[in-house]
């Protein structure tokens, strides 16, 4: 008799701290890998979740106390070796999330890695994030994806500054802009600057809806 496949899902939370791109590892609690830190995961439920994406959003509620404003499914990973209890599938998600949505959830057993320094991860991790982390570098160069790191509020500069730690290189302001203004997802913070050191005072800008009504959301948990 044949065993039964192990049926998971993780989840890729990314942010930025300290001007790069960092992933949210959790600490495991049991085995395999007790005390090592890898991506939040867990099994599947089959009475309780209505499919993956429940699943990825009830672990990332349960495990990192964060709902995120969406969740993107990357790709399934699978086989035989790829975890120590046996033969293996995996739905992989991942979002885009800002470093104070993390911070404020204060996960006890959660901690922030480079992905440039990341150490040995359990399982297929270190694979699954190099994964997502070319697939943020592609849907960056025409997709808005990376305002979501943003917060509520940001400055083009800061927005420009986002972009180019998502693709890993600098990009001409006058092309940036041009590009922001085509798709169309901000809009001006009318009656507020943003004054900082010796600078020329900077507009503030907000995603709009209903890109901003799914960051309120998580930042308020729901």
């Amino acid at each position: 008799m044949t065993s039964s496949i192990i049926q998971t899902i993780d989840v890729v939370l990314l942010t930025i701290k300290n001007s790069t791109l960092h992933v949210a590892l959790l600490k495991r609690e049991n085995p395999p890998f007790q005390d090592h830190y890898a991506l939040p995961g867990g099994y599947v439920h089959e009475q309780e979740d209505n499919d993956c994406l429940d699943s990825a959003l009830r672990v990332l509620k349960t495990k990192m106390g964060i709902r995120p404003p969406y969740l993107e499914q990357l790709e399934t990973f699978s086989g035989k070796y790829r975890d120590p209890r046996g033969w293996s599938v995996s739905v992989v998600y991942f979002a885009l999330v800002p470093l104070e949505v993390i911070e404020a959830a204060n996960t006890p057993l959660a901690s922030l890695a480079d992905i440039d320094d990341m150490k040995e991860l359990p399982f297929d991790h270190a694979k699954i994030i190099r994964a997502t982390v070319s697939r943020i570098r592609n849907k960056a160069q025409y997709s808005s994806l990376p305002c979501f790191l943003a917060g509520e509020t940001f400055t083009l500069p800061a927005l420009q500054k986002i972009y180019e730690i998502c693709l890993n290189e600098k990009l001409n302001k006058v092309s940036f802009r041009r590009k922001i203004a085509e798709m169309d997802v901000i809009e001006e913070v009318t009656g507020q600057l943003s004054r900082q050191g010796a600078y020329r005072p900077a507009k503030i800008y907000k995603l709009k809806s209903p890109y901003l009504d799914k960051l309120k959301t998580l930042e308020s948990g729901l």
